[in-house]
């Protein structure tokens, strides 16, 4: 059996036995060193990781040392120290901060002009050795010789450093989810609930660089989680939006990021750093959605559409929706504690969206109402009307235009609101210096403006028999409504790294046995006096009283693990009894005695509560009565700090002609 990751949960299937040494290949990361805009921002973000983290260090050994001193000068001197590194930390945040502002390396390459998006950068992390804890383990834990997995801890940690640096594709996406399905593996096999080996994940805030540190898998998870969002941002940003393939690529990026996003806020809490919180989180899925949307009314316009009145409304409409998606994430960036986190560039480029977009949507309405191209019915155009328009505002305007005179009015009202939007955005550009030093984005708001101003010069006319109109707001409506994609583990199937240590379900951190024993048996006239049931591994189901098992020490409940020097945990019931019989008249078997619980008799054994517990109906079907079946998630889950979601075994009792039938097919009695 192998275990492998399917559906989200993890389960075994029946497949050939990998060679001992045997070792899978695995995708390497990218080089980190690359002299690319992307590689040396990634690079320098590191640097300034490490350099924060050392100030930091340095700080508190100057705060503990003037709290601990006593005397005036001394803690004078500590004092201007002090500032000397505070200064520094600032300084080194506000260089940070200004490459977490540095949109434009993720863009698209190609000369065409969009607006940017948004991206995240990767948290950096340091290096984890596991080397000595997890030799340590595998020698005192599974009472195996570490050394013969040298080459499996090669591996993992070749893994792990590979998906610091991963491609900007959907090659990295699978690297860094490989790593994530892997680590299911790795704190089964190593982590046990009640003990640490003294291994820390230390990450860095992916836009503060303030470092953190956890002992808990959980925490090297929902970091790699993040850095599948992020990832997932950068490759959305980097699509070439003029074309309908890089616009719907763009789109389901977008809505992945936002899916890992999502799925990081609920299974996370009391996040460690910042910007795994729940508020930044909540900020970041809504970032997401408004991209989405942004990519929506994009092919919405790709390649042009004919200018009559019910399209201009409609398009108007889905511009409407973009500045309604970027003033809900203006509103959530600008809540404590997330204004006082994120790059003060992004809430400024947000709020010039949400202001672009609106005036442009009054921009299109106000087309379509002048040139009244297409709709020369009244009765509906009433009704597309009162479709377009805010009910709550004041549509005494749009309610009164009856006529062609007055639609002309009030689509010069629709001008003007858009010019005053037009120049708000504009001023909000240029109060932001990192804005400022984005070309595209300024260049793309001053031919907003000018093409308002344009059209408005085209009509303006002599009013003074009119009474001013105004301009009612536009009803935010899409086609396409944004959907959150959580991220899907089951399509990057892995197989665990320490797969000899045996059936995950059975060898498990978690789980205690006794020390390996070898049993030496002569068969005689009655053969060795014990009942096999099950596979990988197979168990011990019946000893005879003073027969050559019960002499050489063999118990039932024994799980054999090795026979004649062959290790067995993963062998199949035929497998090990044609095994014991080429053995001829003696055979020399180790075994282990499982402690804790009772794999015989499951519905009998006490769990660690005291509370009486039975194996479930689908675990035994799928193994054959074989105790190495895996924990499958109930439905029922308990969230805790810094965990994700528990999941709990659900127990169901199988009937006795179901149990008998299937015990029936796995014993084999040896005489």
């Amino acid at each position: 059996m192998t275990d492998v990751i399917v559906n989200g949960t993890i389960e075994e299937e029946t497949g050939e036995k990998s060679p001992p040494n045997c070792h899978r290949p695995f995708r390497k990361g990218s080089n980190p060193l690359n002299q690319t805009q992307r590689g040396r921002l990634q690079h320098r973000r590191s640097v300034l990781n490490t350099q924060i983290n050392k100030e930091m260090r340095m700080r508190a050994g100057a705060e503990n040392l003037y709290r601990a001193c006593n005397s005036r000068k001394m803690k004078e001197t500590v004092a201007l120290e002090l500032s000397f590194v505070n200064s520094n930390l600032q300084l080194l945040k506000e260089e940070l901060s200004d490459l977490n502002s540095s949109v434009e390396v993720y863009q698209s390459d190609s000369e065409s002009r969009a607006t940017p998006m948004i991206p995240l950068g990767l948290k950096e992390t340091k290096e984890v050795d596991f080397t000595v804890p997890f030799k340590d383990f595998i020698l005192e834990h599974y009472s195996e010789d570490s050394n013969e997995y040298d080459g499996e801890l090669k591996e993992l940690h070749d893994l792990r450093r590979a998906m610091r640096t991963p491609e900007r594709d959907e090659a990295g996406i699978e690297l860094l989810m490989e790593y994530y399905n892997q680590l299911y593996y790795v704190e089964k096999r190593f982590f046990p609930p009640n003990r640490h080996l003294g291994i820390y994940f230390h990450w860095f805030d992916s836009l503060t660089g303030v470092p953190s540190s956890q002992r808990t898998v959980a925490f090297e998870k929902g970091s790699v989680l993040f850095n599948i969002g992020a990832l997932y941002t950068q490759i959305g940003a980097k699509q070439d939006r003029t074309k309908k393939d890089g616009i719907n690529a763009a789109i389901d990026a977008f809505q992945k990021a936002a899916g890992a996003f999502k799925y990081l806020q609920d299974n996370f809490s009391h996040a460690p750093s910042m910007d795994m919180g729940l508020e930044t989180l909540e900020a970041l899925v809504k970032l997401m959605l408004a991209q989405v949307q942004e990519c929506v009314f994009e092919r919405k316009v790709l390649g042009g559409w004919e200018e009559n009145l019910t399209n201009c409304l409609t398009v108007a409409q889905e511009a409407a929706k973009v500045s309604e998606a970027y003033s809900i994430v203006h509103k959530a960036m600008n809540t404590p504690p997330v204004k006082d986190y994120v790059p003060f560039s992004w809430i400024s480029m947000v709020l010039v969206k949400s202001e672009h977009f609106k005036a442009h949507s009054h921009y299109l309405a106000a087309v379509g109402f002048i040139d009244q191209k297409g709709h020369d019915d009244d009765e509906q155009l009433e009704k597309l009307l009162s479709q377009v328009h805010l009910r709550d505002t004041d549509s005494s305007s749009a309610a009164v235009a009856t006529d062609r005179e007055d639609r002309k009015q009030l689509g010069k009202a629709h001008l003007r609101e858009a010019l005053i939007l037009h120049e708000d955005a504009l001023r909000v550009h240029r109060m932001c210096k990192k804005l400022r030093q984005i070309d595209t984005l300024g260049t793309i708001l001053k031919e907003a403006h000018n093409k308002s101003m344009t059209k408005y010069s085209d009509v303006e006319e002599e009013d003074e028999f009119y009474d001013e109109v105004i301009a009612p707001r536009i009803q935010p409506k899409t086609h396409h409504r944004p959907e959150i994609k959580p991220p899907n583990f089951a399509n990057v199937k892995v197989v665990d790294i320490f797969h000899r240590l045996g059936p995950l379900a059975v060898f498990s951190a978690r789980n205690q046995w006794s020390v390996p024993r070898t049993c030496l048996m002569e068969k005689g006239e009655q053969g060795f006096g014990f009942v096999l049931r099950g596979d990988s591994p197979v168990i011990v189901a019946e000893v005879e009283p003073g027969s050559k098992a019960a002499q050489g020490g063999v118990k039932p409940g024994d799980f054999i693990v090795a026979v004649d020097g062959r290790n067995v945990k993963w062998g199949k019931h035929q497998e090990v009894i044609n095994l014991i019989l080429s053995c001829g008249g003696e055979v020399s078997m180790q075994v282990v005695t499982p402690q804790g619980r009772d794999y015989l008799h499951p519905q009998l054994s006490n769990d660690q509560n005291g509370r009486t517990s039975s194996l479930s109906q689908r675990e035994m079907m799928r193994t054959n009565s074989s105790p190495t079946a895996s924990e499958t998630g109930s439905t029922n889950s308990k969230r805790f700090s810094w965990g994700f979601r528990r999941r709990e075994k659900s127990h169901s009792q199988v009937s006795a002609h179901s149990r008998a039938q299937l015990n029936s097919n796995r014993e084999s009695c040896m005489w």
